[in-house]
């Protein structure tokens, strides 16, 4: 019986892509996925007179939402002539984890997301505000806790499509919840974000219920939504490796105006020194401080070794171009 196969790619939406899909439908047995084409014009990726661009698969996963042997494809967008779109940030991601693989990176990102029905958060009123924060962080109960049954849903469908997810959490405002994708190493933590977002927002649609990675979606005295990655390299992780960790936020302080460019956009408005972040105009690391820019975990200081967090990047980044340069800041500074 033929089988189907979610072909699914970054478009070039602006300032912020967006996932697309389409279902191709292959012979049973298929392991060696063929590219594909689409209409680039109607994704702002090319123009009306020359409107073919391919996919090109990369990663392929088992559709939890359809079952069976149907499967979800990750798609890379490449041009007609074989080159990567101008918009295949992953092309770069490659080249980068090729370069430093001897160090070993190896990333975790905790993925925040907003649920919306009705163009306000869940668990908002009709009009006004609920309670101000406090009790919704990993709370419990129908007064704090709002769309638990879609994160539950997501969570087993990431794991049943082998997504390693280690995690999942309410967060601090109203309808504000995290997955965590990871321990994972540059091109998979990315690639397996990407198909954990289409996931959630897939399983979203059937509860007729928004997924947002908005970085500010409420103004005001609220928290932001970011996707704090935590990163170590074989240096790290090892005996004696807290002198490294400390040289990787040093590094990435000198390049805080490159990583604050490609960490988001609305940056400014989540990174406020408010809500447990530093302003976005100023770069500072610390032991167990959620109010720096890095955070290093105190068990860490504690083990001498491990990783680091860096609490910056919004809810909204593109996992290729900030892995990416976590890789290229932290290895490249290596002597």
């Amino acid at each position: 019986m033929p089988i189907k196969a979610e072909y699914i790619w970054i478009d070039g939406a602006e300032p912020t892509n967006h996932l697309r899909s389409k279902t191709k439908i292959v012979p049973d047995g298929t392991t060696d996925f063929p590219i594909w084409g689409f209409d680039g014009s109607s994704t702002n990726q090319a123009t009306g007179d020359k409107s073919d661009c391919v996919l090109k698969p990369v990663a392929v996963y088992q559709d939890p939402i359809r079952g069976g042997d149907n499967v979800l494809v990750l798609c890379e967008v490449m041009l007609v002539d074989g080159k990567p779109h101008p918009t295949n940030t992953r092309a770069a991601a490659v080249r980068t984890a090729k370069k430093y693989k001897k160090h070993e990176p190896m990333f975790g990102i905790e993925q925040e997301f907003t649920l919306f029905k009705g163009g306000r958060p869940l668990g908002f009123p009709p009009a006004g505000f609920p309670a101000p924060q406090g009790g919704y962080y990993c709370g419990v109960g129908d007064d704090e806790i709002h769309g638990r049954d879609i994160v539950e849903d997501h969570l087993d469908a990431c794991l049943d499509a082998g997504i390693s997810v280690s995690g999942i959490n309410a967060e601090v405002m109203p309808g504000q919840w995290e997955f965590q994708v990871g321990p994972l190493g540059l091109l998979e933590v990315a690639d397996q974000l990407w198909v954990a977002r289409w996931l959630l927002y897939r399983i979203a649609e059937d509860y007729g219920v928004v997924a947002t990675l908005d970085p500010k979606p409420v103004k005001g005295d609220w928290n932001g939504a970011g996707a704090h990655t935590n990163f170590s390299t074989k240096e790290m992780r090892e005996d004696g490796g807290y002198k490294y960790i400390e040289a990787g936020c040093k590094a990435l302080g000198k390049k805080a105006e490159l990583h604050m460019a490609n960490y988001g956009v609305g940056v400014e408005d989540r990174l406020t020194g408010a809500h447990e972040t530093q302003r976005h105009d100023q770069f500072s690391y610390g032991v167990s401080d959620r109010g720096a820019s890095i955070r290093i975990p105190w068990q860490v200081a504690v083990d001498k070794k491990g990783y680091l967090e860096d609490r910056r990047p919004n809810a909204n980044i593109d996992p290729y171009v900030v892995a990416r340069l976590m890789v290229e800041t932290v290895c490249g500074d290596m002597k």
